[in-house]
């Protein structure tokens, strides 16, 4: 039986702004913005190309504060083009950073140790990794 993990949930304290951060910059697609009933609303979305989405919204995580998600990772082919990208879009990203030694052979020398990172405008933290090939 496989096991797929299909949604994160993302703490936020301003639905709209975090909705337009994700589209507008990060690029992710809403998937669906639904009002559930007594101020509950539930927004997903996935980033392109995918098989996991993050959800953000109101009534969706009452005990986990806006920006205590720590950790959230998506993995890229070409990480350069991707700051790149993020920079263009408007986001505060670090510069490329190598950790550890790579020790698998790769095309790239940046697969599975590049990262950049970067936070959501509620301080929920994020990498990129550039993985450009699986086995």
């Amino acid at each position: 039986m496989n096991w797929t993990l299909e949604v994160v949930v993302v703490p936020v304290s301003d639905v709209d702004r975090a909705k337009a951060f994700y589209t507008d910059q990060l690029g992710f697609v809403v998937d669906h913005d639904t009002v559930v009933g007594d101020g509950a609303r539930i927004v997903q979305l996935t980033p392109p190309g995918s098989g996991c989405s993050v959800v953000i919204g109101t009534g969706v995580v009452p005990h986990m504060p806006p920006g205590s998600l720590k950790g959230l990772q998506l993995v890229v082919p070409d990480l350069a083009k991707a700051r790149a990208e993020l920079l263009e879009r408007g986001v505060e990203v670090s510069e490329i950073q190598v950790l550890g030694e790579n020790r698998s052979p790769v095309p790239d020398p940046l697969d599975n140790v590049g990262f950049v990172f970067f936070d959501d405008p509620d301080g929920n933290a994020w990498a990129v990794q550039q993985i450009s090939s699986r086995r």
